[in-house]
């Protein structure tokens, strides 16, 4: 029997590169762990703020503190740290907020089974604590959380202490309670569908951010055209996508031959006659209103002036999708047919002011809960990072509207299940016991970065916090404005159970199949083939 040689088989093609069982875990935890390091310190109420300049010319900078916003403007090219910003997006999709406290939670897992793997646990027997660990965390959440949806006002106080909440860590914190009661007030508007496009969020600059108020009704940022009203009541909306430039000859590259200036004039004609002509047919639809996604040429805004319509041109595709939903109509590129076409209903358009800039103000529109919310601010990127923070707040609330249920925020609710853990932790024979245990001490982490973030002894006020809780105070969270422990249903820190809930869930799940993984096989690179054949 010929002996085996011992000499390594290459199975993959020339250029692919493969990293095997301890290099491989060790490359995955390294990049999960300096992503959670690069956003730990923007989470809390005293979180810092990261300025990520654009490589593009200009260089656009944006300033925030934004765990997803950051996440999705750095490159990565480690794996595992792909797998923590896929989850970051996933969870500002799903929910809103916790963008950064999911991230920060896997890290930690990670941290914490990087020194389990290094005593020689076997990963299977780790993701087995973990299992029963998030069981009993997510079973000890639902207990704690508070339902108060048949009772409005204290269901109200609620909302505004959620939105409180999940301002008090991003830029609007010293406006919280105008901003807070601007998005409950919006959502409110909503009547439970939850559907926020119904909220529309324009930025102008100049004022101060406490200058930014609800508008009730639609605003676009658009002009009304030369010689036409402007104002309109009971306005029957037309919102189109179609060409409204005289038709020329849209063909690349096509020449038109003439022997005489006199055809020329005659094809001009002929182009108005059939611009004529679209406009009548746009008119037969008994509209008072003409709103266009393209331009409209001066030819057929005359036309429209003589028939007393107001045209709007060129309001971006987002503008028009979102006035099609509040007017109740539907965006329409032909018209022969005008049976067919729903128009849109508002009971006035009219000019208003803001700052030094006009804008076309829709009141009465056809959905009543639609809202525009204006936002004032001295620079762009303070406006940018409004509306970010905002965005946050209303989705966080919407969710809120649908899931009722709310937890005690400021480290209460992951002391609370750190506390349930490490209970189980001490009943449990075996390994499975050692992985319980570094999943509550990742679960306390997070008060400990909260803390550590606003410059106070982290290492006091979680121990005080734990205590606390051992003597069944659950209530209490930390107080970063004192710098103390304290009774957060008192302090009114609330956050949705539906965020916390979704934290511990994909954290534990991302840090789960990150801690599976033994063998990384990354593809070899594509060879650049000189190009012998240029168009």
């Amino acid at each position: 029997m010929a002996s085996l040689s011992m000499a390594p088989v290459n199975i993959f093609k020339h250029g692919a590169d493969e990293e095997k069982a301890e290099t491989a875990r060790l490359s995955s935890f390294i990049g999960a762990i300096a992503i959670g390091d690069l956003v730990k310190s923007t989470l809390g109420p005293k979180g810092m703020d990261k300025i990520l300049l654009g490589g593009g010319k200009g260089g656009l900078v944006t300033v925030t503190n934004d765990g997803a916003t950051i996440l999705k403007a750095i490159g990565v090219d480690n794996p595992a740290a792909k797998v923590l910003v896929d989850m970051s997006k996933t969870q500002d999709d799903e929910v809103g907020d916790g963008t950064t406290s999911v991230t920060v939670l896997a890290a930690e897992l990670l941290r914490e089974a990087e020194l389990l793997i290094a005593k020689k646990i076997h990963p299977q027997t780790i993701i087995s604590g973990w299992r029963k660990a998030t069981q009993v965390a997510r079973d000890a959440l639902r207990e704690a959380a508070a339902d108060h949806s048949n009772d409005p006002e204290r269901f109200k106080e609620d909302l505004l202490n959620i939105s409180r909440t999940t301002l008090s860590s991003k830029l609007l914190t010293h406006h919280k309670a105008h901003f807070a009661q601007l998005a409950v007030d919006a959502v409110m508007r909503l009547k439970g569908s939850g559907n926020l496009e119904a909220i529309h969020i324009i930025k102008k600059l100049g004022g101060s951010l406490t200058d930014s108020y609800l508008d009730e009704g639609f605003l676009l940022d658009k002009k009304i055209g030369v010689n036409q009203p402007k104002r309109m009541e009971n306005a029957n909306i037309l919102i189109a996508n179609t060409g409204m430039d005289t038709d020329k000859i849209k063909i690349f590259g096509s020449r038109v031959r003439v022997d005489s200036t006199a055809k020329v004039a005659e094809i001009e004609l002929a182009e108005k006659e059939k611009m004529k002509e679209k406009v009548e047919r746009i008119l037969k639809h008994g509209i008072n209103c003409f709103i266009n996604r393209q331009l409209i040429y001066n030819y057929p805004e005359q036309l429209f002036a003589q028939a007393g319509v107001m045209a709007i041109e060129h309001a971006d595709f987002a503008g028009v999708e979102r006035l099609a939903l509040v007017t109740g109509g539907e965006i329409t590129s032909t018209f022969e047919h005008p049976e067919l076409v729903k128009l849109g209903h508002c009971k006035l358009i009219e000019e208003v002011m803001i700052g030094e800039d006009t804008l076309l103000h829709f009141s009465g529109v056809a959905m009543g809960e639609a809202c525009t919310i204006v936002l004032r601010g001295a620079t762009q990127q303070i406006l940018d990072e409004a509306e970010r923070s905002l965005h946050d707040a209303l989705c966080v609330l919407a969710q809120t509207v649908k899931e009722p249920r709310t937890v005690y925020g400021g480290g209460c609710s992951e002391m609370l299940m750190a506390k349930v853990v490490t209970d189980l932790a001490n009943r449990t024979p075996g390994k499975e016991a050692v992985a319980m245990e570094s999943f509550a001490k990742a679960l306390s982490m997070l008060p400990t970065i909260i803390a550590d973030n606003a410059g106070y002894d982290s290492a006091d006020l979680v121990a005080q916090l734990r205590a606390a809780h051992m003597d069944n105070k659950t209530t209490f969270g930390l107080n970063m404005s004192e710098g103390t422990i304290g009774n957060m249903a008192e302090l009114g820190i609330t956050e949705s159970f539906q965020v916390k809930r979704q934290v511990l869930l994909s954290a534990s799940e991302a840090a789960e199949m990150i801690l599976r993984v033994d063998n990384i096989i990354k593809a070899a690179p594509r060879k650049r083939v000189p190009d012998h054949h240029p168009c």
